[in-house]
């Protein structure tokens, strides 16, 4: 039996506040809550935690304080069997928090304050250390574009291929674009890179395949609708959504990108890797 390769994930820990209510205040408006309570997150931190949930070993790279939110934090990546060797705590400087509130659909919406977040160090990428093993390198938007560039370049320098799930949006410069492998956008995000108005899937499709132009391999997510991919070789495909009871859509988005990396660490071929995740997105919408 082989020993599955490493995913490394270079971003954000987040420490969530997360408020229940029947619904999301409208501008000006002071729902009342049914309950709050804390949660670990973080897109990175989350996308580590999902790659070790789908059975690849998971290495986290980023930042916290030397607060009570930062040692919530290293805890959960400890017992969730996340490696946090290379997550460094910063004097001084607060840990990166969120505040969402959920409605009863499972509809989110969050705010972020970054912190120890913006303070992680490009040069801790050149350590040899942090890529032992590393099969893919997963990265999103809640860290300064230049960590991003750091870690991809240092990647494409040991051949290890870089997934950038382009979350929250943020226009990307030439020289990391250049660097990603594999993107992957929800709708909204694929439009704000270019794209048409999606509506169906049909149109994930084509906003796949409009970004192909820029990135070797793509994946749309359409939430309810499923995704669309462009892979190398002009490889192409659409999956529908599992029909599934919504819970939460709260995380979703990180459960696919984790469970996507995990398989493709694994050797699983790209269509099998993104029908694993889909499932893995789903199974978390569920609740289950």
């Amino acid at each position: 039996m082989t020993t599955p390769g490493t995913v490394l994930v270079v971003g954000s820990l987040h420490y969530d506040i997360v408020v229940e209510a029947d619904h999301l205040p409208r501008k000006d408006e002071t729902a009342v809550g049914s309950r709050w309570f804390p949660k670990f997150g973080g897109k990175g931190g989350n996308q580590a935690v999902s790659a070790h949930l789908n059975g690849a070993k998971a290495r986290m790279l980023g930042a916290v304080g030397d607060d009570g939110f930062g040692t919530f934090l290293r805890d959960r990546l400890d017992r969730s069997g996340v490696d946090h060797a290379h997550v460094a705590t910063l004097a001084g400087v607060p840990s990166g928090m969120s505040v969402a509130i959920m409605d009863a659909a499972g509809d989110y919406a969050a705010t972020i304050v970054s912190g120890a977040n913006l303070r992680v160090a490009p040069q801790a990428l050149v350590q040899d250390a942090v890529w032992r093993d590393v099969g893919v390198l997963v990265l999103q938007n809640e860290v300064p574009e230049a960590v991003n560039i750091a870690a991809a370049a240092e990647a494409r320098r040991r051949g290890i291929p870089t997934l950038l799930n382009a979350a929250p949006w943020r226009a990307l410069s030439p020289e990391f674009a250049r660097l990603v492998d594999i993107l992957v956008v929800n709708a909204v995000e694929a439009e704000m890179m270019g794209a048409a108005k999606i509506c169906f899937l049909h149109g994930a499709s084509d906003a796949a395949k409009k970004l192909a132009d820029q990135f070797e391999t793509v994946i749309v997510t359409a939430g309810s609708m499923g995704l669309a991919a462009w892979g190398a070789a002009d490889e192409q495909f659409s999956l529908p959504a599992e029909k599934i009871t919504v819970v939460s859509s709260h995380g979703a988005g990180d459960a696919f990108i984790g469970a996507l990396a995990a398989n493709l660490v694994r050797g699983v071929n790209f269509a099998a890797a993104c029908a694993a995740a889909s499932h893995a997105a789903a199974e978390h919408v569920a609740g289950r």
